[in-house]
């Protein structure tokens, strides 16, 4: 063993001292034509040699151990005319150069548009070492996105999950958000959500990044927490321009629903302060007023007859107000000819302000309809029990809450073309809060079986059904009638969420004859920190009160049915501040939904890892491992209901360690310039939502119990990705892949029964475990061609198509632990996207249709209790016109076919409504100034 180390270390000395004594170096810049824009990822070769490198962010590279003589260099970037130029390489020393590329056919390379957004995206995913999809700057502008999550379903095997119509989280290749990393400038982000660990990127606005990177494998230099991708943010670097740059933008968004028009307004910048400094910033704000008219059902039964019927149907009518103000702010210092060092920090605020009106017929007091007729069901209340009603209950919520992410990440990167040295420090913080929401207030009417009163449901529109009232209707309606039941008051919801971080890494390259062979190695340490705190009061009308929705009548604008009479938006929270003697406090609800959601997770992480890489012209083999060590401690509480309206809270904690290994395996091959082929084999984990893992426990006065769980294991997943690109000779190319996942331990919610827990028989359980295995596999295609080649006009046109195809399932057992197959929640088994574009002269414009089919959202203990998602379709249109040089004007158009969201489950025969929303469309308008 001790000859063998001696051995190598001295064929390491000898190479490094032949390299170092007879060679020189290679260094330089490329840039397009126009002298605006640094490019990245292009590729720089010496013909001589073979050997190759790209680009980094600011368009350099750089060659070590270069044999003293003349050579020929050669740059290449998609959609660029191939460029060469002779260098004289000394014994010693370094020589400099630049490529200023021209694009095919002559002239300067855009750098906006929708040409460049494509040349730009293609370069990089090019020249990537395993699968990647990438979204740039340009990317970003020539969609009507109102965050990085619109923004990301763009990609092939990307699409998101919407709330209130608006993209929200992330799910690559049909899998779970939370199966997801993030990370903004290479900080890992955490959640400011208290029950997840994805973050929901609709925090983040489009406009402050330079570029989105979908990785979709994995090497052993990244994070292993990822089983779907690791989505990596990018925010603009003083050196990513040549020259100086400022833009300012303003519009205006209008919403056909709300009838309002709402500013948004971006400034951004990067300054040179000499050669070797620069500073780089942006700053967004955005008001969104919307409203979404929304449906749900509850308990939906069979009568004898086949006849299907919900207990609860609620109209909701939701009016929301979202504010988004981001900035982040970049120093970068060329510190030498060969150490970039930098600082970079990132801040998103996301004001969330929902009012929601909601009238819910509660049919379940009945047996079944009194009677029905095709596809309508009557609920007449003289069928009704002595003892039973039909209710009817008016709400409102009033929630503010606010979100907030930030980062800064200090360090350096050190690149001699034969030493490579980085490191950064990070540190990195989410939260959301609400400090006054209402949720809900409630008013309520009880019609027994001598109200009268008559209610028809029809179920003839699939999405949502419709009501009709007969009979004695005075009470009905009558505000006065609809008393006071109960007010909600959250006065502290408050989630934290920040890690500390810092890595290292280091590599050698020893060049070859054919190639260059590098050994590389880093470490990694990250101290996180989530608790979540939540404290309310449950408000109880105070004895010889009076208080009744006609104290804080309001007015509908909900436009599926007739909901009045209904609650004024800040009516209920005004008459709770300005009458506080008409309310008393349920001391045992306020101080026992305090106590269960409370919980505080320490996860510690330190990973270490080694891989060796090959990188030839044509062949790139990068392969090793990583370790990740996790020690948790679990804080939390034990809720006991006495019985007696009473509650006793103990504390409870618990520790844990793990290690996983994370070997990996990737394959790059060009055998020419125009095609690339990829391989790649890998193990990443992703642990288990602290959430989950919190030892919250509650226990009811009938032995009931719902546990966190603090030995849940993290997911693991054996990954398999193959992958071929072709590029044309012109900008465009076209790609397939297929990806294969072996998935163990994911968590699901089980239900036991006489289950014991740490010593303690429970008649039930409610907690999450481990399941056994889920297999997904799947298949990408995609197509970009911009048709520069056509005879004018046409010559303006492009097009970008992806399709994703994913298998996804898995096994569960349900109540009665019968294992049935299903397909992994959040899984949508086909997705594709379409993009058709004109770009010529001052005009630009872009059709985008993003579909994903429908998905499995929640797992209930059959086929027919589960929730699905249906599928969707949305339209986008945008247009673009360039007055001057410096100004452009542009209008979009966003979901313009109104696409709805709808929830169902399948039970006798049809689709049965849980969800039905509808949010119309919104025009955007405004202007872009550069200077």
């Amino acid at each position: 063993m001790k000859m063998s180390v001696r051995l190598l270390s001295g064929l390491l000395a000898s190479a490094s001292f032949a390299t170092i004594a007879h060679a020189g170096e290679i260094t330089g810049n490329v840039h397009d034509a126009a002298g605006v824009r640094s490019l990245q990822s292009a590729g720089v070769r010496i013909v001589e040699l073979d050997r190759s490198v790209q680009t980094d962010r600011a368009g350099q590279f750089i060659f070590g151990d270069v044999p003293a003589g003349t050579y020929t260099l050669e740059a290449r970037y998609v959609g660029a005319e191939v460029t060469t130029q002779t260098v004289t390489v000394p014994a010693t020393g370094r020589v400099s150069t630049t490529f200023d590329l021209a694009a095919i056919g002559g002239g300067d390379i855009l750098v906006t548009g929708q040409t460049a957004n494509l040349t730009s995206a293609l370069s990089r995913q090019k020249a990537a070492d395993g699968v990647v999809s990438v979204l740039t700057r340009d990317a970003v502008g020539q969609f009507p996105d109102q965050n990085v999550a619109e923004s990301l379903r763009r990609l092939p095997g990307v699409n998101i999950l919407n709330d209130q119509g608006e993209g929200r989280y992330v799910s690559v290749r049909g899998l779970d958000p939370d199966l997801n990393g993030t990370s903004i400038n290479g900080v890992r982000m955490p959640a400011p959500e208290s029950d997840a660990r994805s973050v929901a990127l609709d925090v983040i606005s489009s406009d402050t990044i330079e570029s989105i990177e979908v990785k979709k494998s994995f090497t052993p230099d990244m994070d292993g927490d990822f089983i779907g991708a690791s989505v990596e943010i990018n925010t603009t670097s003083a050196f990513d321009s040549k020259k100086n740059r400022y833009s300012v933008s303003a519009e205006g968004s209008w919403n056909d629903y709300s009838g309002k028009v709402t500013p948004k307004g971006a400034f951004d910048f990067t300054q040179k302060l000499g050669d070797n400094f620069g500073i780089a910033g942006s700053v967004s704000y955005y008001k969104r007023k919307f409203e979404t008219d929304n449906v749900e059902t509850g308990g939906w039964n069979v009568d004898d007859n086949g006849n299907a019927w919900a207990e609860t149907v609620e109209y909701r009518d939701y009016d929301v107000e979202r504010t988004r103000i981001n900035a982040a702010l970049s120093l970068d210092w060329r510190a030498s000819d060969t150490t970039k060092a930098y600082v970079r920090g990132n801040w998103a605020q996301f004001d969330d302000h929902e009012y929601r009106r909601r009238t819910t017929l509660d049919f379940g007091d009945f047996e079944g309809p009194t009677s029905v007729s095709g596809t309508t069901a009557k609920f007449d209340t003289a069928s009704l029990d002595d003892d039973s009603d039909l209710t009817v209950e008016r709400d409102l919520k009033d929630r503010f809450e606010r979100q907030r992410i930030r980062s800064v990440a200090i360090g350096s990167d050190t690149d001699t073309g034969i030493w490579k040295f980085n490191w950064q420090a990070s540190y990195a913080k989410s939260t959301e809060k609400e400090t006054f929401s209402i949720d809900p207030t409630r008013f309520r009417q009880k019609f027994d079986n001598e109200s009268g009163l008559v209610i028809d449901t029809d179920y003839a529109n699939t999405y949502y059904p419709t009501y009709s009232v007969s009979g004695d209707t005075d009470d009905f309606y009558n505000a006065a009638k609809y008393k006071f039941n109960k007010t909600e008051l959250t006065t502290l919801s408050d989630s934290q969420d920040e890690e500390w971080a810092v890595k290292a890494d280091l590599a050698r390259t020893f060049s070859g004859d054919t190639g260059d062979f590098t050994i590389q190695a880093g470490a990694k340490a990250r101290w996180r920190k989530k608790s979540y705190d939540f404290n309310m009061t449950y408000y109880e009308l105070a004895k010889g009160a009076s208080y009744t929705l006609a104290d804080v009548l309001g007015k509908q604008t909900y436009r599926l049915a007739d909901i009045e009479p209904v609650s004024s938006k800040t009516g209920p929270a005004d008459y709770l501040l300005d009458n506080p003697d008409s309310f008393t406090v349920n001391a045992y609800e306020s101080a026992l939904n305090s106590a269960v959601s409370d919980y505080s997770v320490r996860e510690d992480i330190l990973a270490g890892y080694a891989m060796a890489r090959w990188d030839s012209a044509t062949l790139r083999v990068i392969g090793g491992v990583r370790m990740e060590r996790t020690h948790n401690k679990l804080n939390g509480n034990l809720t006991t209901d006495n019985g007696d309206d009473t509650i006793t809270v103990d504390p409870v904690s618990f520790k844990r360690n793990y290690t996983n290994w994370l070997p990996s395996l990737t394959l790059r091959w060009s055998p020419q310039q125009n095609l690339v082929a990829r391989l790649a084999g890998y193990k990443t984990i992703v642990r288990p939502k602290l959430s989950q893992m919190a030892p919250r426990f509650t226990v009811n006065e009938d032995n009931e119990a719902e546990f966190g769980n603090p030995d849940l294991k993290p997911y693991q997943a054996w990954n398999l990705d193959a992958g071929f690109e072709y590029y044309f000779a012109n900008n465009g190319a076209v790609s397939f892949g297929a990806f294969y996942k072996s998935i163990k331990d994911y968590a699901v919610n089980r239900r036991f029964y006489d289950y014991t827990v740490n010593g303690v028989l429970y008649d039930e359980v409610l907690m999450p475990v481990n399941g056994d295995k889920a297999e997904i596999a799947g298949l990408e295609a995609s197509v970009s061609q911009v048709f520069s080649m056509l005879p004018s006009p046409f010559d303006g046109l492009l097009t970008q198509l992806n399709y994703t195809y994913t298998y996804a399932r898995g096994t569960v057992l349900d109540d009665n632990d019968v294992a049935r197959r299903i397909s992994l929640p959040n899984a949508a088994k086909n997705t594709f996207n379409v993009v058709l574009g004109y770009e010529k002269g001052p005009i630009s414009l872009r059709a985008a249709g993003t579909f994903r089919d429908k998905y499995l959202d929640e797992v209930g203990n059959s086929f027919e209790t589960d929730r699905t998602v249906n599928q969707h379709f949305q339209l986008d249109l945008s247009a673009k016109y360039k007055l001057t040089d410096n100004i452009r004007l542009f209008a979009d158009w966003v979901n313009v076919n109104n696409a709805k969201y709808f929830a169902y489950q399948n039970l006798a025969g049809a689709k049965r409504v849980l969800q039905y929303e509808e949010y119309g469309s919104t025009v955007k308008f405004g202007a872009r100034v550069t200077f």
